[in-house]
């Protein structure tokens, strides 16, 4: 096991509960080779941490930008909770050095450790707000994510083809894409998911990917040429 109290003196948070803050950073993996570790993996901490993730952004949106378009606010929250983001604030407070994974997860670069870390860093979320409550995430979150908007904003990092195909549909059609999973194939650990875009009840375009995240945006660009909109 690691020593958690090193990444809690970093980042200035004492857990009252060790193990809420162990088992964010336990991958399914690592359970296979470590049976006896007596926690579960993280991905029902990383289910909550989600949702609180999504509210705290949302509230600091809704209240700092009052003039902004629904469909701008969106846009600008699905860059910054995105993997790529998630995974790089992961990255920058030192998550990595702190994952608990089985030896063959933790050869594993690009990519696939690029989502294991936004995975953990949902999951530190839900044991924080376990532990601690929502304000302590709003604070950890505010420091360590929401420090990033301004870059995205100014530098438009925004606009991928999910946050287009939004931005036009709103405007065009006055309708707001839903997306759903068609399929999903694979082992738990390399999944492969399908996924369709509805205006409506209506499916523009459908899409393939490693990740829901990944699926979507491909299905965002298939639904821009679908519409003659990209």
């Amino acid at each position: 096991m690691k020593e958690f109290e090193i990444l809690e003196k970093k980042l200035g948070i004492n857990f009252q509960n060790k193990e809420l803050l162990t088992q964010a950073f336990i991958h399914r993996s690592y359970l296979n080779e470590n049976p006896k570790v007596n926690l579960g993996n993280n991905e029902r901490l990383e289910f909550l941490g989600d949702a609180v993730l999504e509210l705290v952004v949302t509230e600091n949106l809704f209240a700092k930008y009052p003039d902004e378009s629904e469909g701008k606010l969106t846009s600008w929250r699905a860059a910054l909770v995105n993997t790529k983001m998630i995974s790089a604030a992961a990255s920058k407070i030192g998550f990595g050095d702190f994952l608990l994974l089985s030896k063959g997860e933790a050869k594993e670069e690009g990519k696939s450790r690029q989502y294991i870390l936004a995975n953990t860093f949902e999951a530190f979320i839900g044991s924080l707000y376990l532990d601690q409550g929502y304000g302590a995430c709003r604070e950890f979150i505010a420091k360590n994510l929401l420090v990033e908007l301004p870059k995205i904003i100014k530098h438009e990092l925004y606009r991928d083809a999910k946050s287009r195909f939004q931005e036009i549909a709103q405007e065009k059609v006055k309708i707001t894409p839903t997306y759903q999973v068609l399929d999903e194939q694979g082992p738990d650990h390399a999944k492969y998911f399908t996924v369709g875009v509805y205006l409506s009840n209506e499916m523009v375009a459908k899409g393939s990917g490693y990740s829901k995240q990944e699926a979507e945006e491909v299905t965002a660009k298939n639904a821009l040429e679908a519409k003659g909109w990209s």
